[in-house]
């Protein structure tokens, strides 16, 4: 191994050791799949969780967290609102992948990662991932919610964890 390459790896372990002492700081539920990469939930209100994978690269920390799936309709409304937000972002960013899931995404170079900054983006995720879920399936699924109010009211179905879409109610 070359004097760079103990050198990166030293910087990873250092990575690895301060993300394990914050989220255990924080007492966050976690996993590590394979040295480096973590996978945290998040407890929310709206979204009552987001599952949030930290990432050690060579060179940086990737932050990558599922927010919504593809909407049903409204795409250009949804997307627009999200790059509208972006503006307005710490540390993380809305993407869309392929298949048109929403995500939160960043990076943070290694050198800038402690606890502070895990608890920081983490924080971001977190507030930016339940913040924006309602409206989010507001613009992207109305359809959806109309027709689950339908559905549940014909059944005599709770409706309770829709009374934030109580406007949308047919």
């Amino acid at each position: 191994m070359s004097e760079r390459q103990r050198r990166d790896h030293g910087a990873v372990q250092d990575v690895r050791s301060i993300i394990v002492e914050a989220l255990d700081a924080a007492e966050l539920a976690y996993t590590e799949h394979q040295p480096g990469v973590f996978e945290i939930t998040l407890p929310g209100e709206r979204k009552l969780q987001t599952t949030c994978r930290l990432d050690i690269g060579k060179h940086a920390l990737g932050i990558h967290a599922f927010v919504a799936r593809n909407p049903d309709e409204n795409h250009q409304v949804v997307y627009r609102w999200l790059l509208e937000r972006n503006l307005k972002m710490f540390g993380v960013a809305f993407a869309v992948d392929s298949a048109g899931d929403i995500y939160l995404d960043g990076r943070l170079p290694l050198g800038a990662v402690t606890a502070d900054e895990i608890d920081r983006v983490l924080g971001a995720v977190l507030t930016y991932a339940d913040e924006s879920f309602n409206t989010i399936l507001e613009l992207g699924f109305a359809s959806s919610i109309r027709k689950e109010w339908q559905w549940r009211e014909s059944r005599g179905e709770s409706t309770r964890n829709l009374e934030a879409f109580k406007h949308l109610k047919p």
